[in-house]
C-alpha cells in the first residue's frame, strides 16, 4: 500500500456539492449586502462625515502650522528636541517631492483607524484580563484575524459597502486591532498581585483597581500595543488602496502597475518615514511613562 493510499480512504465531498454549498453562501451573502447594506452603510455615516472634515482640515491647513502642530506633539510625547526637529525636517522634506497632500490623506486615515482599534481594542483586552470566558471567546477571533490574508478582509467589506473611505477604514481596523487587544491583556494581567492586595486592603473597589492600578501598570504594554497597531495599519495602506481608499498607497499601486520606479521609491519611503515617526514616538511616550511609573513606586 504506498504512502498516499489511506487519502482515499477519507469520505470528501463531492465537487458537485461543494460548488452548490458555496453558491448557497454566495447567495445567502449577497442578498443580506442587498438587502442590509444602504442600513449598514448609514451607520457609518457619521465616521465618513468626520473622517472627511478631518482629512479637509488637514489639507486645508498651511503646511507650516501642520508641521508646527505635530513637532509639538512629538515634543510633548518624548521630551526630545533631537526627534522633535527628525519629525519636522522628514515631513518637510515629503512637502517637498510633492507628496504632501497624500501624506496627509494617509495620516487622516491612520489616525481615525487608530482611534477606532483604540476605542474598541482596550475594553476587549480589559474584557479577556478579567474573564477567562471573554479571552476564549476572544483568542480564536484574534488568531484568525492576524493568520488571514489581508486581501481576504477586502471581499466581504467591499461586497457590504462597496468602495470607498469607510470600507478601508473596516479592513484597516480589522487588520491592525489584534496587537493593541493582545497587549492590553497581556499588560493587566502581568500587574503583580500583590500590589493589586494592598489596593484591595486600602478599600479600593474593582472598578477604582482597575483605572487606577491596573491600567496605569500596564501602560507600557497598551502603548506597545498600540505601536504595533500603527504599524500595521500603515502596512494595510497600499492593500487599501485597492478598494479606492486615496493617500500615498494609490502612487505605490500605480507605480507597481505602471512600472514607475522612482514614484514608487518615493511614496514608499513616504509610508516608511510615517512608520518611523510613529514608531519613536510613542516609543518614547512607553519609555517616559514607565520611568515615571518607577520612579512614583520608589
Amino acid at each position: 500500500m504506498s504512502d498516499a493510499s489511506w487519502l482515499s480512504e477519507i469520505p470528501q465531498l463531492d465537487r458537485k456539492e461543494l460548488l452548490q454549498i458555496r453558491k448557497t453562501l454566495d447567495g445567502a451573502y449577497r442578498d443580506f449586502s442587498r438587502e442590509y447594506g444602504d442600513f449598514i452603510e448609514s451607520l457609518f455615516d457619521p465616521l465618513l462625515s468626520f473622517l472627511i472634515g478631518f482629512e479637509k482640515l488637514l489639507l486645508s491647513t498651511p503646511w507650516w502650522i501642520v508641521i508646527a502642530i505635530l513637532v509639538g506633539l512629538a515634543f510633548a510625547a518624548s521630551r526630545s528636541w533631537k526627534l522633535s526637529a527628525s519629525v519636522g525636517v522628514a515631513f518637510f522634506a515629503i512637502g517637498f517631492f510633492g507628496m504632501w497632500d497624500d501624506t496627509m490623506r494617509t495620516m487622516s486615515i491612520i489616525l481615525v483607524s487608530t482611534l477606532l482599534a483604540i476605542a474598541i481594542g482596550i475594553p476587549a483586552g480589559i474584557a479577556m484580563a478579567q474573564s477567562n470566558k471573554a479571552r476564549a471567546i476572544i483568542t480564536p477571533i484574534l488568531d484568525i484575524m492576524q493568520t488571514m490574508p489581508a486581501f481576504v478582509y477586502l471581499i466581504p467589506v467591499v461586497m457590504l459597502l462597496g468602495i470607498g473611505k469607510i470600507p478601508g477604514v473596516i479592513a484597516v481596523v480589522i487588520y491592525a486591532i489584534p496587537p493593541v487587544i493582545r497587549l492590553t491583556d497581556l499588560g493587566i494581567r502581568l500587574v503583580d498581585k500583590e500590589v493589586l492586595e494592598a489596593a484591595t486592603a486600602y478599600g479600593a473597589s474593582p472598578t477604582q483597581r482597575l483605572f487606577g492600578v491596573q491600567i496605569p501598570l500596564a501602560m507600557p504594554n497598551i502603548m506597545a500595543g498600540i505601536n504595533q497597531t500603527i504599524m500595521m495599519a500603515l502596512a494595510m495602506v497600499v492593500i487599501a488602496s485597492m478598494i479606492g481608499v486615496k493617500g500615498l498607497g494609490q502612487p505605490v499601486l500605480k507605480s507597481i502597475t505602471n512600472q514607475y520606479f522612482t514614484l514608487g521609491l518615493l511614496n514608499g519611503l513616504a509610508i516608511v518615514a510615517l512608520a518611523i515617526i510613529f514608531d519613536r514616538v510613542t516609543q518614547s511616550y512607553a519609555k517616559r511613562t514607565q520611568s515615571h511609573l518607577r520612579g512614583r513606586e520608589s
